[in-house]
């Protein structure tokens, strides 16, 4: 990385691709981080810089590249790729993870587990500056990846889905099960399918919580 993007980077502040941290704080925590954005858009973990944009620098380069590893090699699962850069502002040296987007979403904290479980595992994704626990709908939606539905019929739910949306700005799981008297459960892969079937579009807000939209 040259400097010169680094200090694009840095006036850019905190925002989908980018998070500063003014020192590694912990293994897990900063997992956390690395898999938001594994799972999102990929992004760049700014060692040596405070939220207010301040250069602080790191104390030892070699010491933050080695508890990245870590974050990376054992707490995330999968283990996660990434790329580190070494640049000097100010005679301060600052330490950049960059991250990018995975190919075998989802990562989770390391569980131990053979595979993902929707309501046990830590999957975190992207939202504005920030790192939320992604929804079962979310995590289910990563599992799919790029799997679209190219025939998909439309039933009764979907139908009344669409009607809902033609006087709302919006639906969510819980109001789709109350609209069509149906479980959650079944609500909820309702909305996956018609988000794989390029019908919806879903949207998570800062506390993980998702809201769909429609797309057509």
């Amino acid at each position: 990385m040259l400097r010169k993007q680094l200090l694009a980077l840095i006036k850019d502040g905190e925002n989908l691709t980018t998070e500063f941290k003014l020192k590694f704080s912990s293994s897990e925590r900063i997992a956390k981080e690395m898999i938001a954005f594994a799972n999102t858009k990929g992004g760049w973990i700014i060692f040596g810089i405070d939220d207010d944009k301040n250069v602080i620098g790191v104390q030892s380069e070699k010491g933050e590249a080695e508890l990245i590893k870590e974050a990376a090699e054992k707490f995330c699962e999968p283990p996660l790729s990434y790329n580190l850069h070494y640049v000097e502002l100010y005679g301060k040296e600052i330490v950049i993870a960059e991250v990018p987007e995975s190919l075998v979403k989802p990562h989770r904290i390391q569980d131990y587990l053979s595979d993902v479980d929707i309501n046990t595992s830590q999957v975190y994704v992207r939202i504005n500056d920030k790192s939320v626990p992604a929804s079962k709908e979310m995590i289910k939606l990563l599992k799919s990846g790029s799997k679209s539905l190219h025939k998909y019929k439309i039933g009764s739910i979907e139908a009344r889905t669409f009607a809902y949306l033609d006087e709302n700005e919006s639906i969510t799981v819980q109001q789709l099960a109350e609209l069509c008297n149906i479980s959650q459960r079944r609500a909820s892969r309702a909305v996956i399918n018609l988000v794989r079937a390029g019908m919806l579009l879903i949207h998570t807000k800062e506390n993980g919580e998702n809201f769909y939209t429609s797309a057509i």
